[in-house]
This record gives structure tokens, sequence and C-alpha cells, in this order.
């Protein structure tokens, strides 16, 4: 299964995406707490949901039988995964959390290797290092920048709320795998809703409160609310199961390394962070890290190809 240039552009949507949500999920955190901010982005997303799924002429709901399997994405992607992200998010700066959240595919290397027998080869790991190598200068870049918070993240202490970060960044790369399955019986903006509808079930277990903060918040923490609800959720995930759908979970959340690049960006623009000259040259590392770890897929692709049918 290679990376065609469809794909890949909605791959490279989703990374510019997701690496908006960080700086995002800041604004957010200041005037809600991380559960409501959780609870209140899902609500959105799944809201927004609803008109896709009619304008895309998709079914509204799963079948019986599939909620149990929909019921564990729910939870490791959307329940867990952005629950510890926004707790981490607290204490962590927004490059160490991306940074966490990067090695999402090399865990997905691994567990798809024992899951769905999806090796990766020696290139692979190659440009896999590559590129985490190249997230690695752009934190300390943005340490160097900022002078306290990132540094003090991952060089004064790597705190319990990392720990957190960890946890979303183990969850989201089960979820990455334990999804394609569902591909032979739904559309990818299916998959992506009814787990969205499923993760954000539990959340409703911080709906008290939820109607005194967004009252009392401000106008750039509700808009962090619906912009991350639409656009790093609703639509991003809707690419992210497109892409999963056409080729390999390993190959797919490889470009979870390209996020920092985009979250360091929209940092400078949102909150005024200007990025240094080794994040620069750190985000040009991660991208020919996920360039070489692509080609390295392609070509065991099609080295398998040519043994099959000869």
């Amino acid at each position: 299964m290679g990376l065609t240039p469809m794909v890949a552009v909605a791959l490279l949507v989703v990374a510019g995406v997701w690496g908006s949500a960080f700086p995002m999920i800041k604004l957010g955190l200041e005037d809600f707490s991380a559960p409501h901010f959780t609870l209140l982005r899902h609500l959105v997303a799944s809201l927004t949901y609803l008109p896709l799924l009619l304008v895309f002429r998709a079914r509204l709901l799963p079948r019986r039988a599939d909620l149990p399997y929909f019921a564990l994405l729910g939870l490791l992607g959307f329940f867990i995964y952005h629950l510890a992200l926004n707790y981490g998010s607290e204490r962590v700066s927004a490059g160490a959390a991306s940074l966490i959240i990067a090695t999402a595919p090399a865990m997905t290397a691994i567990i798809a290797a024992f899951l769905a027998r999806d090796r990766l080869p020696v290139f692979g790991w190659v440009g896999s290092a590559l590129s985490f190598a190249g997230i690695s200068f752009i934190v300390l870049g943005d340490a160097a920048g900022a002078g306290d918070s990132a540094g003090a993240t991952l060089g004064g202490g790597f705190n319990a709320y990392a720990w957190f970060v960890v946890i979303a960044a183990v969850s989201t790369a089960f979820f990455a795998v334990l999804q394609r399955p569902m591909f032979a019986r739904y559309r990818p903006l299916e998959v992506a809703a009814f787990a969205t509808w499923v993760g954000t079930l539990p959340m409703l277990v911080f709906l008290p409160g939820l109607g005194a903060e967004v009252s009392a918040a401000g106008s750039a923490a509700l808009g962090a609310a619906i912009y991350n609800g639409v656009l790093p959720s609703a639509i991003a995930y809707t690419l992210f199961a497109f892409a999963l759908s056409k080729t390999s979970a390993t190959v797919v959340t490889a470009w979870l390394y390209v996020v920092p690049l985009f979250g360091l960006l929209s940092a400078w623009l949102l909150l005024g962070e200007v990025p240094t000259g080794l994040t620069i040259v750190g985000g040009a590392v991660a991208i020919a890290g996920v360039v070489i770890l692509n080609v390295a897929k392609q070509r065991a692709a099609r080295s398998a190809a040519l043994l099959s049918s000869a």
C-alpha cells in the first residue's frame, strides 16, 4: 500500500491542524479545567459530525455487534488520549508535549508488528530515528527560546504531568492500529464519528460545573474549544481515518513527527513565540526523516509484491 498524493495531502493537513491544536489547548486551559475543556471540545466535535454524515450520505449509527469495538476505539483514541493530553498540558510546554506525542509512530510500529504483522524496514527505523532527532532539536530550540517552561520540563525534571502525555502517546498508537479493521465495513468518516461519539459518552461525567465555566470563560478559551472540536477533532480525525484506510498505520502515524513543526509555527502566530534557528533545522530534519520512512515502506511493499508474483 503506497502513499498516494491524495493521502499525502490529507496527512499534511492533519499534521498542520493537529499542530495548531497544542497552542489552542494552552489557550483553552487558561479558563477551563482539563476535564471540562476535554468534554466541551468533544461535544462540539460530536455535533459537527452530524451534518458531515448527512452531507456525505453516510450511516448515522454503527451495527450493534460493533459497538464494543467502537467503545474500545473511543476509550483509547478520545477519552484516554485527550484527557491525558489536557492534564499533561497544564504543566508541560506545548513543545515538550508535541515531542512526547511524536514518539507514537515508534510505538505504533512495535504494536503493529505484533497485532497487524506490519513490520517496518530497516531504513524505516532509520527514518524514524532521524525524525525523532529532528523533533528533539525542535524542542531544544523551543526551550532555548522560551528560557523556562520547556527547559524545566525536559531538563529540570520529567515530572508526573509529562507521564500523562506519555499515556496519551501510547493510547493514540493503539488507536491507530486497532481502527484499521473497521474500514472493511465502515467509511473513514463513519469510523471517526462513531469512535468520537462513544468516546464522548464517558466524558459526560464531567458535565457538572461545565455551564459555570462556559459562562465565565473568555472568548479566546471558548474559541479554542470550538476550533479544536471542529478542525483538530472532526475534520482531522476523519482525514486521519481516510489515510489509515489507504495505507499502513506505521506510515500514517509517522507523519505525527511533523506535527510539532506546525505546533511551533502556530504558537508563533497565536502566542508570539518566535522559533529559533535550531527549531528551523529540527523541522527540516524531521521532514527528511518522514520522507525516508515513507520511501523505505514503499520500497518494501514493492519488493513484497514482486516476490509474491514471482
